[in-house]
């Protein structure tokens, strides 16, 4: 398939803006009035994921979301409903919830007793007949942000006069129409401390152009050459990038059947032997098998994909800071956030997000076998020489690996600006629309 046909696949209304060239100097990545600046008018702003809709599946659950000095505690409604409030207690200011996740009927505050509904309401308050106003109890209430939901995440955002949840994603949700987000199970949750600026994922994730020297085991897997690969870019600052699944011009022996190539095709009872010297034509085979044996192997979502969903990688990073790539096995989820106080230090999560299979009680994941079921959270410091052992050959920990060696460059008076090739566009772009708001524009 070539890439005009490519680009047809779940198309919408991309565009090739002329870029500027703003310099992507090393003092975005360290410095604190950088970060302040990024603040006062970008984080303010955007749209953030609190968590998932089944984190919170009864009235009276609740998720706290922490984002730099603010939190943010998500409610589940007696009548279905979710809304947002800041997890500030209105008497003084003391922060009401501090674990993850909880339920129950409200919110107390540790400090004066003051208790909360999960309406946002004041309930009850300590000797309410000594306000000069009156007891300030059914009126008084907590600060409530605007909240959405799209594809099973629970969004939120500080903007008091915000655009529309689906007006800020788009064209995501409707790239993502043919796959059921909302009832995908999260077998792996995982989030890493790490010593970069949060802005490396979004760098990373932007361009392909790092396959070859950090993930060389994905070649005989995948086709990272950028003459194969579609790059696209959108109005709000939102990407994709589309990845054939086949091996790559650039593997060992490309036309020859390699690990783990060969396991695919078995999987789908497609003889490696068959594809001997013709290697690449495995993808079409393999659309063609996943399409007949599908259904009968519980895989009933597959009628509503196309084929080229089947095999093929479809990388959209969502600015400012999560990407989400769909895969034929699901869809994997990465997000990073700024540390509250310092720059060069942050988090990076992790999860994937697993399709049901009909009778399926497992699911292979990058880090091995899991239940098909939700996972629990697991905080992971990184690079503090302690190993992961389920994750020491991925995809993932590769790139946590040179975004730590990055920080450390970005310092140097040897980097002053980023020279970058044309398949790398994407980058200079995610950095134009960030200033952009940083000045205003947007």
């Amino acid at each position: 398939m070539g890439k005009d046909e490519l680009a047809g696949v779940a198309g919408t209304a991309a565009i090739e803006p002329v870029l500027r060239g703003d310099p992507i100097t090393g003092d975005r990545y360290y410095s604190r009035d950088f970060a302040r600046r990024e603040w006062d008018a970008m984080w303010t702003r955007i749209w953030h994921i609190a968590g998932r809709e089944t984190d919170i599946p009864d009235a009276g659950d609740y998720m706290l979301h922490n984002f730099l000095q603010e939190s943010v505690v998500v409610f589940r409604q007696r009548d279905g409903a979710i809304r947002a409030f800041y997890n500030s207690c209105r008497h003084r200011g003391n922060r009401l919830a501090w674990s993850e996740q909880g339920s129950g009927d409200g919110l107390t505050c540790s400090y004066h007793g003051w208790k909360w509904g999960i309406d946002g309401v004041l309930e009850h308050v300590q000797d309410p007949d000594d306000f000069a106003d009156g007891n300030p109890c059914g009126t008084l209430k907590l600060v409530e942000v605007a909240c959405d939901t799209w594809g099973g995440f629970v969004w939120y955002t500080m903007d008091p006069e915000p655009r529309p949840l689906l007006d800020y994603l788009d064209p995501i949700p409707r790239l993502f129409a043919n796959r059921d987000l909302k009832n995908m199970v999260r077998p792996v949750w995982r989030t890493f401390d790490v010593d970069a600026n949060w802005k490396f994922s979004s760098d990373n994730f932007n361009e392909s152009y790092h396959l070859p020297t950090v993930h060389p085991q994905l070649a005989t897997t995948t086709d990272e050459d950028y003459l194969n690969t579609i790059f696209e870019m959108y109005p709000n600052g939102h990407n994709r990038m589309i990845e054939q699944g086949q091996p790559s011009m650039r593997a060992p022996h490309p036309n020859e059947v390699e690990a783990p190539w060969d396991a695919l095709l078995q999987q789908w009872d497609l003889n490696p032997a068959d594809f001997a010297g013709r290697a690449r034509d495995g993808r079409l085979a393999l659309q063609k098998q996943r399409r007949a044996l599908g259904p009968a192997r519980g895989y009933a979502y597959y009628a509503s994909w196309s084929d080229d969903e089947l095999t093929d990688y479809f990388h959209h990073t969502l600015f400012p800071n999560v990407t989400m790539t769909g895969t034929f096995e699901g869809v994997h989820f990465f997000r990073t956030e700024p540390h509250p106080t310092d720059p060069e230090r942050c988090t990076f999560d992790y999860w994937f997000l697993a399709p049901k299979v009909e009778g399926a009680t497992q699911v292979a994941t990058i880090v091995g076998m899991r239940p098909l079921e939700e996972a629990d959270h697991e905080i992971i410091p990184y690079g503090s020489g302690t190993p992961i052992p389920d994750m020491a050959d991925s995809f993932l920990i590769q790139d946590l690996s040179v975004a730590v060696g990055q920080q450390k460059g970005f310092h140097s008076r040897g980097y002053t600006d980023a020279h970058l090739s044309g398949q790398e566009s994407r980058v200079r772009r995610f950095h134009e629309v960030l200033n952009d708001y940083l000045e205003g524009r947007r």
